[in-house]
């Protein structure tokens, strides 16, 4: 897909809110405890190589991302710290990342097997550098039982071509007030880990809800995801413990202004009829951009003042209800701040019934990414 560099829409990241997010979290961090930066899904939506960039300057020592591809996507862009792929990978590909210095997550043991005939068919100068996941009750993957945790620890001390660098889980309600099942998880993991014979280097349990809320879990690395990027991991259930700022703005132009009187209708299904002569403004962004077809009804900014989505968000453009005529360039705030109001990814979470996370990451690569700060 093209960048929209002939649009007045773009994302505007700011280098300084996620600094300041990061380094506020490394600054709480206990001595000898490090920071992964997790960078998946093209940083969230922000960018993953300008993320990375403002992590590592702001106290992060790696990275963390979901696919392969984004692992080598930073390794090509120059940066030689540490990244561990957090999603299971192929076998086939053990060469390669051993290679690139990428850390593997392995979740079986028949895993290691194949990526082993891999390894000793292409002989790389260093060995794979494997993190073991365990499940202890995401259900996603990962080891379950002791028996299968041994197996696969053994295993790795015995073929040269692995290396155990790593071991970790995921809690699936760190970012609730109820610690019930992350109470659970904790105890599953205790009883994991206690076979162990020899920690490896990394061992590492904490995303951002655990880091921020649990800190005494946190080991000696945390991989920090949505925070960093000013976005609470509970949504509105739990206040963080520091002001986390967003780093994300969206904002357009108008590109047409017109009248429509009493009886006419706009957009798709003539879902929106008129009820009295008013102003509609067109905004050049749709749901091909990510901009989701579900927030008709909703709002942006337009001079300070709050605009309601009228009629269906189209692929391309949405139309907007405007309290009088505005010219054409007058700028619209989607995401961001405008005089006195505020628009949040959190109000349009809410409002989509969704989290967050699902919107910043779901802004297409049409909208450029403009970085300030």
């Amino acid at each position: 897909m093209v960048v929209g560099v002939h649009r007045p829409t773009q994302l505007v990241i700011d280098r300084q809110a996620l600094h300041d997010n990061i380094q506020a979290e490394v600054t709480r961090l206990a001595s000898g405890c490090e920071l992964f930066m997790v960078v998946k899904a093209n940083g969230y939506g922000h960018g993953a190589v300008q993320v990375a960039q403002v992590a590592k300057e702001a106290g992060a020592t790696g990275f963390c991302v979901a696919i392969l591809d984004e692992a080598l996507e930073l390794r090509a862009a120059g940066f030689n710290e540490p990244i561990l792929v957090l999603g299971v990978t192929e076998p086939e590909d053990a060469p390669l990342m051993a290679q690139q210095h990428i850390s593997a997550t392995v979740a079986a043991t028949d895993w290691l097997v194949a990526a082993d005939a891999y390894l000793a068919l292409a002989q790389p100068t260093a060995p794979l550098q494997v993190h073991l996941g365990l499940d202890t009750g995401m259900g996603r993957i990962g080891f379950k039982t002791t028996t299968e945790l041994t197996t696969a620890v053994s295993y790795l001390a015995t073929h040269a071509t692995l290396n155990f660098e790593g071991i970790f889980t995921h809690f699936a309600t760190a970012d609730s007030p109820d610690e019930t099942y992350f109470k659970q998880q904790v105890a599953k993991w205790q009883t994991l880990t206690a076979v162990l014979k020899e920690r490896p280097r990394y061992v590492h349990v904490s995303n951002s809800a655990t880091s921020l809320w649990h800190a005494a879990c946190n080991d000696n690395m945390v991989r920090f995801g949505v925070a960093g990027y000013g976005l609470n991991p509970s949504g509105t259930a739990i206040p963080a413990p520091y002001a986390l700022k967003p780093a994300l703005s969206l904002t357009s132009q108008l590109v047409h202004s017109k009248q429509v009187v009493a009886g006419e209708s706009v957009g798709y299904g003539a879902t929106y009829t008129a009820q009295q002569t008013e102003w509609v403004g067109t905004v050049p962004i749709g749901y091909a951009d990510g901009y989701e077809r579900r927030l008709q009804g909703f709002h942006v900014l337009v001079d300070g003042q709050v605009c309601e989505i009228i009629g269906r968000v189209c692929m391309d453009q949405l139309m907007i209800r405007l309290p009088h005529d505005y010219a054409r360039g007058t700028r619209v705030t989607l995401i961001g701040r405008d005089g006195d109001h505020v628009i949040t990814l959190q109000e349009m979470a809410d409002y989509c019934q969704t989290i967050h996370y699902e919107l910043a990451c779901g802004f297409t690569s049409r909208l450029p990414r403009v970085y300030r700060h």
